[in-house]
């Protein structure tokens, strides 16, 4: 068998980053893939998707790395370290690690104690061993955090590193005074609003930032509560000014705010270097939207409500576009005035201005203009991969009879088993139609020879009758997944089948 060396591995592993379930099981191999792979999963320990209150394995890694002294000192206070008397590490873990999860390390500091007072003297002493011990520091989350850890004597030359930053508004300004003093190198800012009365600290801290290339900010629903007589909201313009010193530089914008502050209108146009914009466009009239144009811009994110400031961005910017996405939220076609008329100038202007489409998301009313619309979009763009379809009657205020039902999905299969693009490898669907068994088997049949994967919100394919003949599909090799999730999952393009 050909035998690839360390460096071949370790290239192969890196492109397996994300994948932790098969990062794991190369640990097993031997002791070559073992030494390689090490590395990588220990770059960042905390991001896995495991309960890290069962899992005592790193805490006592981490612990291991203290001092005699300092062991002692936190026994005498009654945690407990949990140390593999004699048995020496493996490897220098903590070398490897170029990440920080205050919330992650705050849940294996549980394990040493239950008492507030102790898991934070434990975090304390591990937060000073990381700084020794990491040879650079390239991401901290730091939401929630409760310690001044920029004041560690070798905390300069870690946070200068800095290239990834998530935080909330939560934390006192004078953290992010510290933070703006070392960290002026930031990549990627992301900041969730927990606490909208004092936006000075994280405002100097975007100011100072010379190489931001991705910003995000997203209002979190409890801030609602603060909304009530006698509490003043801080606004955003400070953001969006500090935000704005930034505009030839950064390419990836995702702002989700709650309120509206009319800032916005004035900066964002000057974001000329966007390859992704994630935003709402609430209260920005048709000759604002215009006025933001983004000739790099590939991927769109917007609410599912907005169909008629989408179009108008497709229209300016859509040559690039291979991301048009929707928020995923539970749609109600009665929040979208025009429905009709805006979904059908959405789907026309896709196929107009989006050659290169690759991920798709469409809200649409299941008549005949809006299905020849679709069928131009299936055949003009060739290199879709997946394609969200929620489809939504909006011509009745009766209730639909199955019949109805049955047919708007027999005209929806029908069409996209004769026009859609044969790379097309993902579908989801949703709204008000259904496929009989009939339909969906004879959709099925005309896509052998591929694999697909099927998201649904219609729990009726979980059906016995059903389950047969997509388990009958999967075992033919043209069905790789067939599952139902919520519609909120679904819209949510990020999850992947």
């Amino acid at each position: 068998m050909f035998k690839l060396n360390k460096d071949i591995l370790f290239l192969i592993f890196e492109e397996l980053q994300d994948d932790s379930k098969s990062l794991f099981s190369f640990l097993m191999v031997n002791r070559l893939w073992c030494e390689t792979v090490i590395p990588i999963l220990w770059r960042n320990p905390w991001c896995y998707d495991i309960d890290y209150s069962n899992k005592n394995y790193l805490f006592i890694i981490v612990a291991s790395y203290l001092s005699n002294n300092i062991k002692e000192s936190l026994t005498r206070q009654g945690i407990q370290l949990l140390s593999v008397e004699y048995q020496p590490l493996l490897f220098d873990y903590l070398s490897f690690c170029r990440s920080i999860n205050v919330n992650t390390l705050n849940t294996i500091s549980s394990i040493g104690s239950s008492l507030a007072y102790n898991q934070f003297l434990l975090q304390q002493e591990f937060y000073g061993l990381f700084m020794k011990k990491f040879s650079e520091l390239k991401y901290l989350d730091m939401r929630s955090i409760r310690h001044q850890i920029f004041y560690f004597p070798e905390a300069k030359f870690r946070f200068e590193s800095l290239c990834e930053l998530k935080c909330d508004t939560s934390v006192d300004s004078s953290y992010f005074y510290g933070l703006a003093h070392l960290c002026q190198y930031i990549q990627r800012l992301v900041i969730v609003n927990t606490d909208p009365s004092d936006y000075y600290g994280v405002s100097k801290l975007i100011e100072v930032q010379k190489n931001l290339k991705y910003f995000g900010w997203k209002d979190v629903h409890s801030i609602y509560r603060l909304y009530q007589p006698g509490y003043i909201i801080e606004s955003y313009k400070q953001i969006l000014l500090a935000l704005e010193k930034s505009a030839n530089i950064i390419n990836h914008l995702n702002l989700n705010f709650m309120s509206i502050d009319r800032t916005l209108q004035r900066v964002l146009p000057k974001f000329h270097k966007l390859k992704t914009l994630a935003y709402n466009f609430n209260n920005f009239s048709e000759e604002q939207i215009k006025m933001c144009v983004y000739r790099d811009l590939e991927i769109l994110k917007i609410d599912h409500y907005a169909l008629k400031a989408a179009s108008i961005m497709i229209e300016n910017n859509g040559g690039c576009l291979k991301k048009i996405l929707l928020e995923p939220y539970d749609f109600d076609k009665h929040e979208v005035v025009n429905f009709n008329e805006d979904s059908l100038i959405f789907i026309r202007n896709i196929h107009k201005n989006c050659p290169s489409i690759e991920y798709l998301c469409l809200i649409f009313s299941p008549s005949n203009e809006h299905f020849a619309e679709l069928e131009k979009l299936l055949k003009n763009c060739q290199n879709l991969k997946s394609l969200l379809l929620a489809m939504f009657d909006y011509t009745y205020y009766k209730e639909l009879t199955h019949e109805e039902i049955l047919e708007y999905g027999e005209n929806l299969l029908r069409i996209l088993f004769s026009s859609a693009p044969t790379n097309i490898k993902e579908f989801r669907f949703c709204g008000d139609f259904e496929f009989s068994l009939e339909v969906l088997e004879k959709f099925l049949e005309t896509w052998e020879g591929c694999t697909l994967s099927i998201l649904t919100s219609n729990y009726t394919y979980e059906g016995e009758d059903y389950k047969k003949l997509i388990n009958k599909y999967k075992y033919n090799g043209v069905i790789k997944e067939f599952r139902y999730e919520t519609y909120k999952n679904m819209v949510n393009m990020d999850i992947k089948i």
